[in-house]
């Protein structure tokens, strides 16, 4: 009997901790095939961050550095001026990357560093409570906005992907989703890219992956699945908002 469909070499065989309907373990699915497409597992660093996103070395198997809440990108940038001929990523939830590392991310990446970066944006603190994020869309509830997320006193939610595309450092940005077939078939389309983009030595790459996240929402698998396509993608629509290279 031929194997269609198998474990990336790139991951390890382990149990996930992630919660049941979490799109973490698609999203580092695909990242995972991206590294073994492109023969880069070998000599590929990875950037973890802190939040659900900082499990990033018990699931791949390459080497992994553990970085302080939110700095990852700055972390990736040293490693990656360290050792140029490397590979390196970061692997960062929307808490992390677009709070508490906003500074950082948008420094890396108006310097143009010669990283790749993977924001999982689930629209909330997943790890530390379900608190609002930057990315918390106006009107969602959380344990910190218990009447939903006010405009006029929080703000509007950020848009990562296309606000870091204005960058000139920037050399390839992109947002996906994972909520369906042909949403998956493209979100393993361009983290390809970006890693290619990193391989070819292109420049600064960046996906920003929209994910489920049930716990936190208060919903069963299916109903936050849905959410991602009936509230998220409006608001944040997948696309590549740029390609300096055309790759």
């Amino acid at each position: 009997m031929q194997q269609v469909f198998k474990r990336p070499a790139s991951l390890m065989d382990v149990q996930t901790h992630f919660c049941p309907g979490c799109q973490h373990g698609t999203i580092h699915r695909i990242v995972a095939e991206a590294l073994d497409e492109h023969g880069l597992r070998d000599r590929t660093i990875g950037c973890a961050s802190v939040g659900c996103s900082v499990f990033l070395y018990s699931y791949f198997d390459i080497d992994v550095v553990e970085s302080p809440h939110g700095r990852a990108s700055a972390v990736a940038t040293g490693v990656k001026r360290a050792r140029p001929e490397s590979i390196v990523f970061t692997y960062q939830g929307d808490g992390d990357l677009a709070a508490i590392g906003t500074s950082e991310i948008i420094h890396a990446a108006n310097r143009g560093e010669d990283i790749t970066v993977i924001f999982v944006n689930n629209t909330t603190y997943g790890m530390t409570g379900g608190q609002m994020a930057p990315t918390t869309l106006v009107g969602q509830k959380t344990s910190t906005t218990p009447y939903g997320r006010n405009q006029s006193k929080d703000g509007a939610p950020l848009k990562m992907a296309e606000l870091l595309s204005n960058l000139d450092g920037v050399a390839f940005s992109a947002r996906v989703a994972v909520n369906d077939p042909r949403n998956l078939i493209d979100a393993r389309k361009q983290i390809s890219r970006a890693f290619r983009y990193q391989a070819e030595g292109k420049g600064f790459s960046f996906i920003e992956a929209l994910s489920a996240c049930p716990t936190n929402w208060g919903m069963n698998p299916l109903q936050a699945n849905a959410r991602v396509g009936a509230e998220l993608i409006p608001y944040f629509p997948v696309g590549v908002f740029k390609n300096v290279h055309n790759l």
